[in-house]
């Protein structure tokens, strides 16, 4: 039985990480301390975390905020005026879902 199941709160653990897992991106030392919610669960080395942007780092998050306002401004480009005036505007200021995929061994409960 999986030890994690969607909606569950979670958070990566802290851990170094070794020269093989870089090699193959299943952990990277950023990750570490991010909480979020258990979005999907493919399988035990894949589970899919949508992390809590306010656990993110500056760096990070600083990196999330600029993604935000171009893909913001693209998706304004790309649709009609009439569209645009049907949207709201929490519609039209979404915030993109910052998702990691992470392996159990590297979760715990938040």
């Amino acid at each position: 039985m999986a030890r994690f199941k969607e909606g569950d709160r979670v958070k990566v653990k802290s851990r170094p990480t070794t020269p093989e897992e870089s090699a193959v991106t299943y952990y990277f030392d950023h990750m570490g301390g991010l909480t979020g919610t258990v979005e999907n669960y493919y399988n035990d080395q894949e589970i899919a975390v949508n992390v809590d942007l306010e656990s993110l780092p500056d760096v990070a998050k600083r990196v999330h905020k600029d993604a935000t306002k171009r893909m913001r401004n693209k998706f304004e480009d790309n649709i009609s005026n009439e569209i645009k005036n049907q949207l709201s505007n929490e519609e039209l200021k979404f915030t993109p879902h910052y998702v990691l995929l992470v392996r159990a061994e590297d979760l715990e409960k938040a």
